[in-house]
């Protein structure tokens, strides 16, 4: 995996973030490139999709899923931010002045028309239709959609349902992890966080893919990003005021 060294949309120089920040728009890009392929994969928004996904590959690792696998790998043992997997620190390495605040607001609106487009619902049915061809071809749509808790029996999903679950459930495991580090959310973050490092499943089923949503809309709806967002942001300010102060005491 090798991650290209490059700035959106030509983006140059700007004020660079800590490791963290870093991380996290390497991780945004990996999220953003993923989806976009899948669009190409599986014919959704045709008119944009292939372009979306060759733009957001650009600036990806060779491979996204795997890097956000581990570092929701990582989330489930570390302390701090000393990661022992070589190749996944290389890549976070080799990324070194990515993160600058220009960088990481293209993300976040690559994202938020991720969202504006519904990509990750169309997407849901479209993964679904290889669980259950004949209910889409008989016009049944809603059946494919997963059961609210509760109300059916878990079963077993296709296999690209499964990867799409375990890949959320790495990037959760990821998410509360850097809160309860940045003390966001305090009064749940370490149950939240320990609730995905247990739930981490190899054969996920639908239950675990009903899971999955409802920890991803809590995030956005308490905002958790956007907290570590303004977290990254503190940092660089505390950094750029020591920088100066050490400026002042140079003459």
């Amino acid at each position: 995996m090798g991650i290209h060294s490059k700035n959106h949309g030509g983006f140059q120089g700007g004020t660079s973030l800590q490791t963290n920040a870093e991380e996290e728009v390497v991780l945004k890009r990996c999220w953003l490139a993923r989806y976009w392929n899948l669009c190409v994969r599986h014919g959704i928004h045709v008119e944009i999709a292939e372009a979306k996904s060759k733009y957001w590959s650009t600036f990806a690792p060779n491979n996204p899923v795997d890097v956000v696998l581990a570092a929701g790998e990582k989330a489930k043992v570390e302390t701090n931010l000393d990661l022992e997997d070589i190749e996944y620190q290389r890549d976070l390495n080799e990324l070194s002045g990515e993160g600058n605040i220009e960088n990481m607001l293209f993300v976040e609106q690559g994202l938020r028309e991720l969202t504006s487009l519904k990509v990750e619902e169309a997407l849901a049915i479209a993964l679904a239709q290889h669980r259950r061809p004949n209910l889409l071809k008989a016009g049944f749509s809603d059946d494919l959609k997963l059961p609210v808790e509760g109300q059916c029996d878990a079963f077993q999903l296709s296999q690209e349902e499964a990867q799409d679950v375990i890949f959320k459930q790495a990037w959760l495991t990821y998410i509360w992890r850097r809160a309860k580090r940045h003390e966001i959310e305090p009064e749940i973050a370490d149950e939240r966080l320990q609730y995905w490092i247990d739930h981490n499943s190899k054969t996920p089923t639908s239950q675990d893919a009903v899971d999955v949503e409802r920890g991803l809309a809590e995030i956005r709806k308490l905002g958790i990003e956007t907290q570590l967002w303004d977290e990254s942001r503190k940092e660089l300010e505390q950094e750029t005021n020591n920088s100066k102060a050490l400026s002042r005491s140079d003459f």
